[in-house]
């Protein structure tokens, strides 16, 4: 007795269906990346008898924190009895020609154990913004059978995320298909949910973009400056922007710790037009030295007499050892350098102040400053959990980039207002 199965797929997920190596979906809440996959991997079991499955996860602590109860809905809601091959087990499930889906953490196998799952053709890999780049490194050479395809589903976290670097790159790896999937694509997307979209809209609308539209994460709470973000790309103020060749480019900078290998070296390339802060261009490196950062002036064309540079208060500090600083050795090589003075106690808060206030007037050059507007998403203030009060911002990768954006806030003047012509009246006789 034959038997049919009615699977409705939604129109974003049709290049998914065809056989591939690497099937990544990604995007926001409430697309139906889970329903999709869950129903992909039923409709694989059924027609290729025999199917050996593995769900994976970074951690895994629980099987409730698995795609276990969905596909176990499925199965019900699908009518699939025991007679068709399925039987559902507390820990996994069997499929028909003794096939088998299990449900795993990677972290808990190693470069050993993971060997256990070679005879498998189906690892679908969830919340995969969490997988470690070790764990990929290890699952992707194991799932091996002739055709085996291994599966992502995943709300992006950060661009330098492992799975956002395999499958958002510009190569993608051999037979990859890749799609962007949102709430709306989603045909069968809940009333409920569009209305807990709309509260995040409007309650939280500097998560919006990443909660519902699949975009990179800012912190949860405390971001200085998450919010101006987001509106300032609803204002189509993150776009193209282009450089006054008549005005000077100023170069603020955050030096790290000098001599510091983990610090990174940043800079904002801005112009400042009138009232408009217009941002050029970011750069941020770790643990290079200065011929690095003056090589990606020269290449931008941010040379001596079209540039100059600004750097913290520390920015003349010598060495103890050798007789060296930053603006001596900018100033070696033609640049123009001003030293900022330090702001003394309270300087951080000074500077996160000085840029929320000025956030309205500036525009980001969307293709040159997204590693830092990340960092700006990201800086955020450090929590004492326990007495529940901020400790002022954490230091942390977002801190070098957010500290020469700061060091621009407080540099930055506005222009004075001309003052209007004296009137004279003069009387005379005719």
């Amino acid at each position: 007795m034959s038997r049919s199965l009615d699977l409705q797929t939604a129109a974003v997920f049709e290049p998914l269906l065809v056989p591939s190596r690497y099937k990544g979906a990604w995007g926001g809440r409430g697309s139906g990346k889970s329903h999709f996959f869950a129903e992909l991997l039923i409709e694989d079991c059924l027609l290729h008898k025999g199917t050996r499955a593995v769900c994976i996860r970074e951690v895994q602590k629980d099987l409730k924190d698995s795609a276990y109860l969905i596909i176990k809905d499925k199965i019900n809601k699908f009518g699939l009895i025991e007679a068709d091959g399925f039987k559902v087990y507390e820990e996994q499930i069997r499929t028909p020609g003794d096939g088998l889906i299990i449900f795993k953490g990677m972290k808990d196998y190693t470069a050993d154990s993971i060997k256990s799952l070679e005879g498998f053709n189906r690892a679908w890999v969830e919340e995969a913004q969490t997988l470690s780049l070790t764990s990929l490194n290890m699952l992707r050479p194991t799932i091996r059978e002739e055709g085996s395809e291994i599966w992502a589903s995943w709300n992006p976290r950060r661009k330098s995320d492992p799975i956002d670097q395999l499958l958002r790159s510009a190569t993608l790896p051999t037979g990859a298909s890749v799609v962007r999937a949102n709430w709306s694509d989603n045909p069968w997307f809940p009333s409920v949910l569009e209305q807990e979209r709309q509260d995040c809209l409007n309650t939280q609308p500097e998560q919006y973009d990443h909660i519902w539209e699949g975009g990179y994460a800012t912190v949860l709470s405390g971001a200085y400056y998450a919010q101006a973000l987001a509106l300032a790309k609803t204002q189509g103020r993150i776009s193209r922007v282009g450089h006054d060749p008549l005005m000077t480019i100023k170069l603020f900078c955050d030096i790290g710790g000098t001599g510091k290998k983990s610090d990174a070296f940043a800079i904002w390339a801005v112009q400042f037009i009138g009232r408009e802060i217009r941002i050029l261009n970011y750069y941020e490196a770790v643990g290079q030295p200065i011929g690095h950062h003056l090589n990606w002036m020269r290449v931008n064309g941010y040379t001596p007499g079209t540039a100059e540079i600004i750097l913290p208060h520390d920015g003349d500090n010598a060495e103890k050892i050798i007789d060296w600083n930053y603006k001596a050795a900018f100033e070696q090589h033609g640049y123009a350098v001003e030293i900022i003075p330090n702001q003394g106690t309270g300087a951080a808060k000074l500077r996160i102040e000085a840029g929320r206030r000025l956030f309205p007037l500036m525009w980001f050059n969307e293709a040159t400053t997204e590693p830092g507007r990340e960092a700006l998403g990201w800086y955020h203030e450090k929590q004492d959990e326990q007495r529940n009060i901020g400790l002022g911002p954490e230091h942390d990768w977002a801190s070098h980039g957010s500290d020469a954006f700061g060091l621009m806030c407080v540099a930055y003047e506005a222009p004075k207002d001309k003052k209007p012509m004296p009137k004279r009246n003069m009387n005379w006789v005719v």
